[in-house]
């Protein structure tokens, strides 16, 4: 499949496999443990004042509409069966046989702003809701939130084009590669569009052979969206979302036993494969707790062998888990805690950070540095900052991004919160936060660079 600006290009999300790859090993999982289990997701706009007309809400509603219409292909399916070997034989049957059903399941609110005239031009704030069962709801966050990007720089932010994203792309993955980091495109979910992405990643393509050609020590390991990783014939990569934790927290209702439960189910079903833990979702604190523990094994999962010492106790998580995934809070105080951590349980073995906040290449190549220093060995996932780069063509001011998310909003009927290392990302029912941050003994910290409203700059700069 060839990506040009001059070729035609699918506008909106034409596949399951448009999405991360994380959503998918997810699915997997909750489809082994807690299919049948309620559970509700809520938008958040946390860039307000970037708002949709009414003519780019119908667009929305159209494309959410159409998701309905996908099914997995032949192709897609032996895609996933030769290279994603963790998901089981049961759930890609599963999801070969899988319907989104958005009549059902997604009720789309728009709220003019000021006097409503009725005119396509009247500009309001949108309220995305969903509600089914986990199993049947878990992929529409990722396509959903891709679409409402488009949407808006369809129809609000108009003053821009493709011109120049490859070869932008190219020269952000040389330099990446040229200083040793491990790379990954991370940008789905806030991408400007697919062809943006698409475009993106074939520059990052070239960036990696290039670079191998010259030597550079970096490495481009591949991009979460799964589509593209099967356009460009490589495996997709990912780690694990807040949405596990957060659904797995609700279902137990009891956030002292949460993350345990929510590791225990997670290496259950996939045994060591897929062992970058996120480590945030209730302060990165509270999850050393648990990742000290001795894996227990549940039952359908994988055997008490595959975790087991030479003697025959029992590995900890933190010993079964090849590494963490850093998503908020400041990253050099996080290395030195998880330094710290390792060498108190007496881990010798060399793990992986997995930075994946709001990445640019400065932020890497400084944070590479010091978790090299610590010992490390640094990736980085890195989104926005290449899928969704563009300026103004009549002021060359910054076109910014948006930042919206889909979060799990309850599960089993219990609210789903994320409490995070910096409290711009607190997520969910404000009461049940307030309450868990007690009942864990939650320290708060509010990082200087975590301002959520300006996470990729403001309008008016160059």
């Amino acid at each position: 499949m060839d990506f040009n600006s001059s070729s035609p290009f699918p506008e909106g999300v034409i596949s399951f496999l448009d999405t991360d790859l994380y959503k998918l090993t997810m699915q997997c999982a909750v489809f082994k443990f807690f299919k049948d289990v309620p559970v509700t997701y809520a938008y958040t706009n946390r860039t307000p004042d970037k708002k949709l007309s009414r003519a780019a809400f119908k667009w929305l509603e159209e494309q959410i509409r159409k998701l309905g219409f996908i099914s997995l292909s032949n192709e897609e399916y032996k895609f996933l069966e030769s290279n994603c070997t963790y998901l089981s034989a049961e759930y890609l049957q599963f999801l070969k046989e899988f319907r989104l059903r958005p009549r059902e399941q997604v009720t789309l609110v728009f709220t003019p702003i000021g006097e409503d005239t009725g005119a396509e031009s009247v500009v309001g704030d949108v309220d995305i809701q969903i509600k089914g069962t986990w199993v049947d709801t878990i992929l529409y966050e990722i396509p959903m939130l891709a679409l409402t990007s488009e949407a808006y720089f369809k129809y609000m932010d108009t003053d821009w084009n493709y011109d120049g994203q490859e070869e932008q792309a190219f020269n952000k993955g040389i330099q990446l590669l040229k200083a040793g980091c491990i790379t990954s495109e991370f940008g789905t979910r806030r991408r400007r569009d697919y062809h943006t992405q698409a475009l993106v990643f074939r520059g990052l393509v070239k960036a990696s052979k290039e670079a191998e050609k010259k030597g550079f020590p970096g490495k481009l390991s591949g991009t979460s969206n799964v589509h593209l990783a099967m356009r460009f014939n490589i495996p997709p990569v990912g780690t694990v979302a807040h949405e596990w934790f957060m659904g797995t927290a609700s279902i137990v209702g009891d956030y002292q036993k949460a993350t345990e439960e929510a590791l225990r189910h997670w290496v259950g079903c996939f045994g060591n494969k897929l062992g970058i833990a996120l480590t945030d979702t209730f302060g990165t604190q509270e999850f050393l707790r648990s990742f000290s523990l001795p894996v227990r094994t549940v039952e359908g999962g994988f055997p008490a062998e595959t975790f087991q010492k030479e003697d025959g106790s029992m590995k900890t998580y933190a010993e079964v888990f090849a590494g963490v995934r850093q998503d908020s809070g400041d990253p050099a105080e996080y290395t030195k805690t998880l330094r710290d951590y390792y060498d108190k349980e007496g881990i010798k073995d060399k793990k992986v950070i997995v930075f994946s906040d709001s990445l640019n290449i400065d932020r890497c190549l400084e944070y590479k540095k010091v978790s090299e220093n610590l010992g490390f060995q640094p990736t980085f996932g890195v989104g926005t900052f290449l899928t969704n780069d563009f300026t103004h063509l009549k002021t060359g001011t910054k076109s910014v991004p948006l930042n919206i998310v889909i979060k799990l909003s309850s599960a089993a009927g219990r609210p789903a919160i994320k409490i995070s290392d910096n409290i711009g990302k607190n997520t969910g029912d404000k009461e049940t936060v307030e309450k868990v941050k007690v009942e864990l003994g939650y320290v708060e910290r509010d990082w200087e660079e975590g301002d959520e409203t300006a996470r990729w700059g403001k309008e008016e700069e160059k």
